[in-house]
């Protein structure tokens, strides 16, 4: 077997991880994307929001991530399908008004949550991009990644 891929069989072939062997675990993980905003967006930023004509933006961006968090596992191949005990998406803008969504999830299981935090992250950027992309195009993801998991086989702590 491959010990560098755990995705790729010992013949070379991709694979869904076996967990059936590892022991149940608390598993938590959160994962963070950051939004450049351009000024056409930022102007209308008012109260930690923005109003569209599709609706309040950050409420439906988390809305989102949960949602796409729980799927994680038809949009990813070899993602185990999980059912997530806990799933939290918080928007925030920074003091330059860009904005920072985090996805963090919770759950007793076999195998950890990573991609589920990072789907629920990406996801809730995107839609950001969406419900905005009608005040610019200019809006850019500029970085999704794990901020720290624990449990399972180790834990991470992005520095």
């Amino acid at each position: 077997m491959n010990k560098d891929l755990s995705h790729i069989s010992h013949n070379n072939q991709p694979q869904m991880v076996d967990v059936s062997h590892k022991n149940t675990s608390k598993r938590t993980a959160t994962a963070q994307t950051t939004i450049l905003l351009p000024d056409a967006v930022k102007n209308v930023l008012l109260d930690g929001e923005i109003q569209s004509k599709k609706g309040p933006v950050f409420h439906t961006a988390i809305i989102a991530g949960v949602m796409a968090a729980k799927k994680t596992h038809e949009l990813i191949p070899f993602c185990h399908p999980l059912s997530l005990e806990n799933c939290q998406v918080s928007i925030e803008t920074t003091s330059d008004k860009n904005i920072v969504v985090k996805c963090t999830c919770n759950i007793h299981s076999k195998t950890g949550v990573e991609m589920e935090a990072l789907t629920g992250a990406s996801v809730a950027a995107l839609t950001v991009y969406d419900m905005c992309k009608a005040l610019s195009h200019e809006i850019i993801i500029s970085e999704t990644r794990l901020l720290n998991k624990s449990g399972g086989k180790s834990d991470f702590s992005s520095p």
